[in-house]
C-alpha cells in the first residue's frame, strides 16, 4: 500500500502567472490595445536584485517543471502584475484589464489539467465584479474571485460588495483577498524595498479582514468562503484576540452586524489562510486553531518563494501531524476552491 506522501495530490493554493503585457494585450479590445503606457502602473523596485531571485515562470513547460521541483500536482494561479488592478481608477479600462486577464489565464490553464486559476475582479467597479465573477466561473471554468486588498480606497465590507458575496454565495465559489506589498499609505516614510514589502503584504489584507468581519460580511453570507492569502498564519491568534477585545467593549453599537465574537468566524470553517512551508508557528497555529483552514502556498514564481524545497519542507515537520499534512496540502485547498 502507498504511503501518504506517495498517495496525497499535492495542491498548491497560491501560485502566480506571469501576467506580462505582450501576453495580455492580445486579449484586450481597441483602444485599450493600442495603449503604448504599460497596461498597469509599475513601480521602480528592482524585486528580484537584478535577476537572482525567484524565477523566470513565464513558459508553460517551465512552470511545470518548477511543480514537479517543487512536489506540486496541481497549482491555483493568482496574477502577478494584476495585483495591483486597485491603481487603476479607470473603471471601464479596469474591466477591461480583468476581462484580458481571465480570457487569457483560461487559456494558458488549457495547457494542462494541473493548472486552475482564480478571476481577477475589478475592485473598484463592485457591480460589474459581480458579472466578470459570474462569467468566469460559469464559461471560464476559473474556480474563484479575488479581490486586491490594497492600492484604492474601497472598503471590502461595504454594501456595494454584497452582491458579489451573494453571487459568489450561489455560485459555490470563494472569493480570496491578495495584496501585492507595493506601496500604500503609511509606507511613504520608507525609501527601501525591503521595507515597504515587509508591511505592504500583511497590513492592507488584516485591514480588509477587520472590515469585513466587523462589517458583518461572515453574518451576512454563512456560506460564503474568504480566503485571506499570502500573509501566512502565524498571526491569527493575535489580531482574533484583538479583534475581540474590541468587539466586547464596543461591537453592540459599532458593529452591530458581527454577532459573535470575531474569533469565532475567523476559526469558524468558512474563513482559509494561506500559509509557507517554513513558518515557525504553523505547528502552533495548529494546535490553537486546528488544520482545517491552512492551506500550502508556493508563491512560484516571485522572488521570495522558498525554493527548489517548498512542499518537501512540509512533509519533514515533525510539529505536524499525518492528518494535519493532509489537510494543509491537499484537503483544504480542494474544499475552498470546490475542486474535483
Amino acid at each position: 500500500m502507498p504511503s501518504l506522501r506517495e498517495s496525497l495530490k499535492v495542491i498548491d493554493s497560491d501560485g502566480h502567472a506571469r501576467d506580462i503585457d505582450e501576453l495580455l494585450k492580445p486579449y484586450l479590445p481597441e483602444p485599450y490595445r493600442s495603449r503604448r503606457a504599460p497596461l498597469l502602473p509599475r513601480e521602480t523596485f528592482d524585486r528580484n536584485l537584478g535577476g537572482t531571485l525567484g524565477h523566470a515562470g513565464v513558459k508553460l513547460e517551465d512552470r511545470l517543471s518548477a511543480m514537479d521541483t517543487q512536489q506540486i500536482d496541481t497549482a491555483v494561479l493568482y496574477p502577478t502584475s494584476g495585483l495591483g488592478i486597485g491603481r487603476v481608477r479607470e473603471k471601464d479600462y479596469s474591466v477591461a484589464l480583468c476581462r484580458a486577464y481571465n480570457d487569457f489565464i483560461s487559456d494558458y490553464c488549457k495547457g494542462s489539467p494541473r493548472l486552475k486559476a482564480v478571476a481577477n475582479l475589478p475592485v473598484n467597479d463592485p457591480e460589474a465584479a459581480t458579472a466578470e465573477l459570474r462569467r468566469a466561473v460559469t464559461k471560464l471554468g476559473l474556480c474563484g474571485g479575488m479581490l486586491a486588498a490594497q492600492a484604492h480606497n474601497k472598503n471590502l465590507g461595504a454594501k456595494e460588495f454584497h452582491r458579489l458575496y451573494q453571487e459568489a454565495e450561489a455560485l459555490d465559489t470563494p472569493i480570496a483577498i491578495h495584496a501585492f506589498g507595493g506601496d500604500e499609505p503609511g509606507t511613504d516614510i520608507f525609501e527601501q524595498f525591503i521595507a515597504i514589502h515587509t508591511c505592504g503584504h500583511p497590513f492592507p489584507v488584516l485591514r480588509q479582514l477587520t472590515a469585513m468581519v466587523f462589517a458583518g460580511i461572515p453574518e451576512l453570507f454563512p456560506k460564503l468562503r474568504i480566503g485571506y492569502l499570502e500573509i501566512g498564519c502565524g498571526w491569527i491568534p493575535y489580531w482574533a484576540e484583538r479583534m475581540d477585545e474590541e468587539w466586547e467593549k464596543r461591537g453592540k453599537v459599532e458593529a452591530p452586524l458581527c454577532k459573535k465574537k470575531p474569533s469565532e468566524y475567523l476559526t469558524g470553517g468558512k474563513i482559509y489562510y494561506g500559509c509557507e512551508p517554513e513558518e515557525k508557528m504553523m505547528g502552533y497555529i495548529v494546535n490553537e486553531i486546528g488544520s482545517e483552514t491552512l492551506m500550502y502556498a508556493s508563491d512560484y514564481p516571485h522572488w521570495d518563494m522558498t525554493w527548489p524545497e517548498s512542499a518537501s519542507i512540509v512533509w519533514a515537520r515533525e510539529d505536524l501531524s499525518a492528518e494535519a499534512k493532509k489537510n494543509i496540502l491537499s484537503d483544504n485547498a480542494r474544499r475552498f476552491y470546490n475542486l474535483s
